[in-house]
């Protein structure tokens, strides 16, 4: 009998945790919804139905498959990558405002498109995607091996001061480059902004596999992220190898980190709030706060680009304006309950 209290201890979270990822779950299944139905034509739900499993031919069947499905599928992704990419980095470097934009990757993926635009003449979408996914890697590359010279290795602060110095780095080539190629700003400045509109299935298919792989990564150093909030010298104790968990995780962070900017801008702020709402929600077991931060990100972004549709009518405002709008409120509320709590 003694033993009964301990197993309803530990029996309690886990059926609150499953009951909260079935939210979740619910909540991106409406932000789905939402994304297809609402827009500058709204359209009703049985007819995003009827286009999407009876393959309808009205004007609004076409309107819902041809534009707003790769919009949809473009807003799951990236904010499925973005989130888990702030959620690993947050855990490899031990520091919560940590985000994608901590080791300059989405500088990196400005700048390869800057480039790409002024000189080698790329004007698609299509085109943007590979330059700012190489841009991500390099700046990643060029980040670690930063911080992986002198004593100690790559640790979390030498990261962030790499990081720093190369994003200052970048961003002065980008502005370099944009001043001296004026034809070049209108065009890099609507990829800039980040948004989802204008995306087509092309860029889907581009950008899934590295999305996959991306998330392989990321989960397979779960158990290690949760070690090394521990400290070094305890994940080292639990048989973790903290280089190799630092490597893989931050590969995989880099690899969404470059999706995402790839396929949608560096959109802000989803990398740097959706980690704290999971944390919050279930824990701090990244076995759950990583499934939680994929459901919620892409939650954060459809709603986003979706109130973006509606809120100055013609006009859309784009989503990586909108997510920061969203976004501050939740995590001054939750800086607010950790300084109460502290």
């Amino acid at each position: 009998m003694a033993a009964a209290p301990p197993a309803a201890a530990r029996r309690k979270p886990v059926a609150r945790r499953i009951a909260l990822t079935g939210a979740a779950v619910l909540a991106l299944a409406v932000a789905v919804l939402l994304s297809l139905a609402v827009g500058a034509r709204a359209i009703a739900p049985t007819a995003v139905l009827d286009a999407l499993l009876h393959g309808g031919q009205s004007d609004a069947a076409q309107v819902v498959r041809e534009l707003r499905v790769p919009r949809t599928l473009i807003g799951l992704m990236v904010g499925a990558a973005l989130a888990l990419a702030g959620t690993a980095l947050q855990g490899i470097t031990r520091n919560p405002i940590a985000d994608p934009g901590i080791l300059g990757i989405s500088q990196g993926s400005s700048v390869a498109v800057v480039l790409a635009i002024a000189f080698a003449g790329v004007h698609d979408l299509t085109g943007y995607v590979w330059f700012a996914f190489a841009g991500a890697g390099l700046a990643s590359v060029a980040v670690y091996a930063i911080a992986a010279r002198g004593r100690g290795g790559a640790t979390p602060v030498k990261l962030a001061l790499g990081g720093a110095a190369i994003n200052a780095l970048l961003v002065s080539v980008t502005m370099a480059v944009l001043t001296t190629k004026a034809a070049a700003l209108d065009e890099f400045r609507f990829w800039q902004v980040g948004s989802v509109a204008g995306r087509d299935a092309e860029v889907v298919a581009q950008t899934w596999p590295f999305l996959l792989v991306g998330v392989v990564l990321v989960v397979a150093v779960a158990r290690g992220l949760d070690a090394l909030a521990l400290g070094e010298d305890v994940a080292k104790g639990l048989g973790q190898n903290v280089a190799a968990v630092r490597i893989v995780g931050g590969l995989g962070a880099t690899v969404l980190t470059g999706v995402g900017v790839a396929a949608a801008g560096p959109i802000a702020f989803v990398g740097l709030a959706v980690p704290h709402i999971a944390r919050a929600l279930v824990g701090s077991d990244h076995r759950w706060v990583l499934p939680m931060a994929a459901l919620i990100g892409p939650v954060m972004l459809l709603a986003s680009d979706t109130v973006g549709r509606v809120v100055f009518p013609p006009s859309e405002v784009p989503a990586g304006v909108m997510t920061a709008l969203i976004g501050v409120p939740f995590l001054v509320t939750l800086v607010r309950r950790k300084a109460v709590a502290a």
